[in-house]
Parts: structure tokens; sequence; C-alpha cells
């Protein structure tokens, strides 16, 4: 142990998020700047499954319907679209909302990441998912799709497989999504830092250092 390097202080961030949530993935990318400029900080990150579309069927539904269900339309998605994409530049993420064909249910993708999480591997599962989805177009709805991209991180194919077709955690992720929402949790992503400093939405990693500065000082 070196006597001369103080000790690092160390906070948890629970990360309340969804993996069909364009916002969270931009959100997450600004998350892993801020604690890059912070090295002074070991940050266990949580986690935390939120079901942006709860009432989507397990088999997904053509982009298009669900378009129109969520914005009344393309058009406005477009826009939409197009101003996360130029966000996402900055960061390094290349949002194709092109690719996307099906909106999927996203309870199976949030199953794989607590699966992933137990196998010490949930951060780079997490950012798998968010790429496949939202660079690739891949349907995060679909098993073998899912067992595709968990064998990119290096997880077991036919473990995951069978993992999934048991439906365990299900019900955990069910729970934790109604957690969230009784601590009043109704958009996201959500960072909460300590389990009491908390802030919403995708946002800049210069705020995030300044959540994690008053979690220190609360500490």
């Amino acid at each position: 142990m070196n006597l001369l390097v103080p000790p690092r202080a160390r906070l948890q961030v629970d990360v309340v998020f969804d993996l069909v949530c364009p916002w969270c993935y931009l959100g997450t990318r600004r998350l892993r700047r801020a604690l890059r400029a912070r090295p002074d900080i070991l940050v266990d990150i949580i986690w935390r499954p939120f079901l942006l579309n709860p009432d989507i069927p397990s088999a997904g539904l053509p982009r298009q319907e669900f378009l129109t269900r969520k914005f009344g339309g393309e058009e406005r998605a477009k826009r939409l679209h197009a101003t996360i994409a130029e966000l996402g530049v900055a960061e390094g993420v290349p949002f194709r909302f092109d690719r996307i064909r099906r909106m999927p249910s996203s309870l199976d993708a949030h199953r794989l990441v607590r699966f992933a999480v137990r196998e010490g591997l949930g951060d780079a599962m997490v950012d798998t998912l968010f790429h496949g989805h939202f660079a690739e177009g891949a349907d995060l709805g679909h098993e073998d799709t899912l067992v595709r991209l968990a064998m990119r991180v290096g997880l077991d194919g036919v473990a995951v497989h069978r993992f999934l077709e048991s439906g365990a955690d299900a019900d955990a992720v069910h729970a934790e999504n109604l957690r969230a929402h009784r601590l009043g949790i109704n958009g996201v992503p959500c960072f909460v830092v300590a389990g009491r400093n908390a802030i919403a939405g995708a946002q800049e990693p210069e705020v995030l250092e300044r959540l994690l500065d008053v979690a220190l000082v609360d500490a």
C-alpha cells in the first residue's frame, strides 16, 4: 500500500434505464465519460430495469405501428431521432434508427442483463445490447438475437438459451419496474447516487460529476 496515495472514495450509482430508450443509451455513455474524469472515485454501477412500454407483446410490434401509437406518426419521430442522433455523435453513439424494424419488448433483454451481472459481465452486456439495438437494428425481443449478443461479451450461449427459456428473473424485472414507479421515477434514465441523490435525464457529464461531489459531501 502506497501511503502517499489517498484512498479512493467509493459510491454506488443506481442506473434506472430501459434498453430500448435512446436517451438511456446516451445518458449511460455520458455517465461513463463523467466517471473517466473522476478517477479519484470508485463507482459500483447497479443496473435497475425500467419498462417504458410494458404493454408491448413479447413478439414486439412493427416499428411503424409503434411510432404511430407513440408519436402520432413517423414524421415527428424522425425529427426527434435526428436530434438524438446528432447528440450521439459527441458520445460516439452511432444511432441508426432506420435499421430498427420492430419495437421489441425489453423484458427478456433486462433478464439477460441480470444473468450477465451474476457472471461479472453486466456493464459489457448493457453496452452490447444498446449497440445491437440502436446501431445494428437487432431485435432485443428475439431469443436467438439475445443469445448471439450474449456470446459477443463472452457468455456461454447454451447457458443463456437455457436461462431465457426458463423465464427466470421475469418477476424480478417486473418488481424492479414497480419499485421505480413507487419511488416516483416516471422517466428514464434516472441516476441515483449513494441511494439518496437522484437526477433524471441524459445529463451532461459535468452535471453528473457535480452529483457525485454532492454525494461525497453527504457521505
